[in-house]
């Protein structure tokens, strides 16, 4: 099996859940909303929405912004959720007792949560460069380029 090697990424900070007591189904439901959402407008809306998942997803974006501001130094008005996923996890099996000695069974379902909150400024301050090197002087205004088609040679075969 290869694994892929990830790139360590100077502008990203996560907070990770897991075992939360909680369907990914129900979970998937909020984080659709906040996803690509600047850190802010994001805890309004998990404050504001009516479901029971929006508390422990609400946490787990408030810690995130935490880790940003503690550890990497970020300021919290320029964090964005780039990356929100929601992955099942273990089943909890309990069997529950019934009339005439039967029993039923209860599954509880648990999901493992991981959000990742990225600081834009750097990319505005590399599009800012950017666009001071766009409008510098060197441009490549006299260069043509001609294409040919390598595909027909004008044989008897060409279709046309």
């Amino acid at each position: 099996m290869i694994k892929n090697k990830k790139k360590k990424s100077y502008t990203s900070v996560y907070a990770l859940g897991q075992y939360i007591s909680m369907s990914a189904h129900k979970a998937r439901r909020v984080i659709d909303q906040i996803r690509g959402r600047s850190y802010e407008e994001a805890l309004m809306i998990l404050e504001l929405m009516p479901y029971r998942g929006c508390y422990p997803i609400f946490k787990l974006v408030y810690s995130a912004a935490a880790n940003a501001s503690h550890n990497k130094g970020f300021k919290e008005t320029n964090l964005v959720i780039s990356k929100a996923e929601v992955n099942q996890g273990n089943t909890v099996k309990k069997l529950k007792p019934r009339a005439r000695g039967r029993s039923y069974p209860i599954k509880r379902s648990t999901c493992h949560i991981t959000i990742v909150l990225e600081d834009i400024s750097v990319y505005q301050q590399y599009e800012e460069n950017f666009m001071y090197f766009k409008k510098s002087e060197c441009s490549n205004e006299n260069i043509n380029i001609t294409c040919f088609d390598r595909y027909s040679s004008g044989g008897l075969w060409d279709k046309k």
